[in-house]
């Protein structure tokens, strides 16, 4: 299967800027009364270091075209504000899907180039595969509360059976 992106990828400093501000927008509502109550809430904290490993993976020559294809496909989910939980109507509650997805690309890129390369970059408090154990061990319990479970289950499930085919 022959994939493209059908969008252009931001400059560096545009997703650097976006990380900053998702950073922010996170940090704050995890310190507001109504964040520090969310089951979800330390799970939201990963979403920027998730995107930041991701535009970072993106400009490491050591990964071929065909998983930037993928790592771009990511970033592009984050940044882009249609989405399954937009964040614009649910707030920071609406990374959570993104987290998923982002795991998922970078479980992919584990299972083809070694943890120590894909660690580099990572910039996260907690070592990057007990973030991606937390977030793997808990995604189906999420998937099953939310509303549109469905959809983003067949995206994962499609893009695991494709990525399988390919291997």
């Amino acid at each position: 299967m022959n994939v493209e992106l059908k969008k252009e990828l931001p400059t560096y400093q545009e997703q650097q800027d976006f990380y900053i501000k998702l950073r922010s927008k996170i940090t704050e509502y995890v310190q507001s009364k109504s964040g520090k109550a969310g089951k979800l809430t330390p799970y939201l904290l990963f979403a920027p270091d998730l995107f930041h490993l991701l535009v970072k993976s993106m400009f490491d020559d050591r990964i071929d075209a065909k998983s930037k294809t993928l790592v771009g496909s990511g970033i592009l989910y984050f940044i882009t504000p249609v989405d399954i939980l937009p964040e614009g109507l649910i707030g920071p509650g609406g990374f959570i899907d993104d987290i998923i997805v982002a795991t998922f690309v970078v479980n992919m890129l584990l299972n083809k180039f070694s943890a120590e390369m894909i660690e580099e970059h990572w910039a996260g408090d907690d070592k990057l595969l007990n973030v991606l154990k937390k977030v793997s061990e808990t995604s189906d319990s999420l998937l099953g509360k939310l509303p549109t479970r469905s959809l983003l289950g067949r995206f994962i499930k499609t893009s695991k059976k494709d990525s399988i085919a390919k291997s």
